[in-house]
């Protein structure tokens, strides 16, 4: 079956994008990624990157927005899983971790970019955590905690989570399983502080 320009153009795209995804790792940030490397591994000449994205940072833009929809999604399944009973917090850093371990570069590019050297990629992921921590806040909110306690404890919860998942990123299983209890034990910290400070509805 013949495929249609728009979409072989769809395919080449995607593929520029997992080609840029794949090259990451614990020595190689985004930032450090050249247009070159990136068609080869896409196998495409460089010019005709440019057939799909203005310059790298649109890529980086690109790649960010896809990683934080997938984690987001991923988050939201946890939250199903754990409606159907079990610890709200035991589930979501287990999700989490799981999700890091299994796409590393994934969560690479968010951590890397977060404190990256271009402003519209640190916005970018800023924008891709603010999304995360109110979807948690709006979920807290549903279950009955008040708006602005909900927002905070949303914001130092995913700190904590994210802070937990690059430190995890090139443990060893045995490092991995320690940096994932002590994220729990942290957790269970914040919200036994809110329930003290009566911040709960």
């Amino acid at each position: 079956m013949s495929v249609s320009r728009s979409q072989q153009k769809e395919n080449t795209r995607r593929a520029i994008i997992s080609a840029a995804l794949a090259q990451l790792s614990a020595d190689k940030s985004f930032a450090s990624l050249s247009l070159r490397e990136v068609a080869r591994e896409s196998n495409i000449a460089p010019t005709s990157f440019y057939r799909h994205f203005k310059d790298m940072e649109e890529l980086g833009l690109v790649l960010i927005d896809e990683c934080g929809l997938a984690l987001r999604q991923l988050m939201r399944k946890a939250r199903k899983r754990f409606e159907k009973g079990g610890s709200v917090i035991v589930t979501s850093v287990i999700t989490f971790m799981e999700f890091t371990e299994l796409n590393p570069n994934i969560f690479r590019i968010l951590f890397h970019e977060r404190s990256g050297t271009t402003s519209a990629l640190r916005a970018a992921v800023a924008r891709e955590i603010q999304y995360f921590t109110v979807e948690l806040q709006d979920y807290m909110v549903v279950k009955g905690f008040d708006t602005e306690a909900a927002y905070a404890q949303a914001e130092a919860m995913v700190a904590i989570v994210f802070n937990a998942g690059a430190e995890s990123l090139d443990a060893e299983p045995d490092q991995r399983e320690v940096i994932s209890q002590r994220a729990i034990t942290q957790l269970r910290y914040v919200a036994a502080g809110a329930k003290s400070l009566d911040l709960l509805v």
